[in-house]
């Protein structure tokens, strides 16, 4: 599966002209009148001129991806008001690897949403940090390798113990919902929730860690979704999609996280 390229951005500059020096009883007025009209084209150049051409990173294809649902993301999304995410491992201690293809990789540009996902790949023989670091490693191998991607596709991963691993640099756009992964933080539980529970350890891990996002980047709940939310897949699978629209109801744990402060 190849990537587009990266993309370019577009913009003009303009050259000021010096006037010279008027002569006569007339020569503050030329100057000011000369000044005001430049000033008045300068602004309206500066407006039509800037522009930015971008693309979008493809995400999986899932087996079941029969066609996405297209969210258009939120124009210059704001800029995170809160410190360091929690807790975080970070990537160095699963990973010597970088970017895999740096030309191929897109800048996030903001965050605006959040989406959660599973791996789909049952997470019974995770045992461990370093298990659960092998995983990681070969996610990132076959994202790269297999399917051509720039880097692994997910920003943050939760593994069954409630560890939160830094996958791909929230400053770039992630490979997880196609069409979908501008502004988009992808954030994947490990194991397969058609076949098993999430564990009560990835459970507090992913309310406080989301909430503390939605903090960070000031994302209201109505954009934190799950794959099958933007396209048509079962990821997150059945039991964490049916935790997900619990705890971001009215009363559900992530809402009162956030609407308390708690997750701050």
């Amino acid at each position: 599966m190849s990537t587009p390229p990266p993309s370019n951005f577009f913009c003009c500059a303009d050259d000021l002209t010096t006037l010279g020096a008027a002569r006569g009883p007339f020569a503050d007025l030329s100057r000011r009148a000369l000044v005001g009209s430049g000033l008045v084209a300068g602004l309206f150049l500066l407006t039509g001129c800037s522009r930015t051409a971008k693309t979008v990173l493809p995400g999986p294809k899932w087996p079941d991806d029969h066609g996405p649902v297209i969210i258009k993301p939120t124009p210059q999304a704001p800029n995170p008001v809160a410190g360091p995410v929690m807790n975080v491992v970070p990537r160095s201690q699963w990973t010597r690897s970088g970017v895999g293809r740096p030309g191929e990789i897109n800048p996030m540009n903001g965050v605006s949403r959040i989406t959660i996902h599973h791996d789909a790949v049952h997470s019974g023989d995770i045992r461990s940090s370093a298990d659960a670091a092998r995983r990681l490693e070969s996610f990132r191998r076959d994202h790269v390798n297999s399917r051509r991607w720039a880097d692994i596709g997910y920003h943050y991963i939760i593994d069954p113990s409630g560890r939160i691993w830094e996958g791909r640099n929230v400053r770039f756009q992630g490979a997880h919902v196609k069409d979908n992964n501008e502004n988009n933080v992808g954030v994947m539980l490990m194991g397969n929730f058609n076949q098993q529970s999430p564990s009560p350890q990835q459970i507090a891990s992913l309310d406080r860690f989301v909430g503390q996002q939605m903090t960070r980047y000031r994302v209201p709940m109505s954009r934190v979704y799950t794959h099958q939310e933007l396209g048509q897949s079962a990821c997150p699978g059945s039991s964490l999609q049916r935790y997900m629209s619990k705890t971001r109801r009215s009363g559900g744990s992530l809402a009162m996280g956030v609407a308390t402060g708690r997750f701050s």
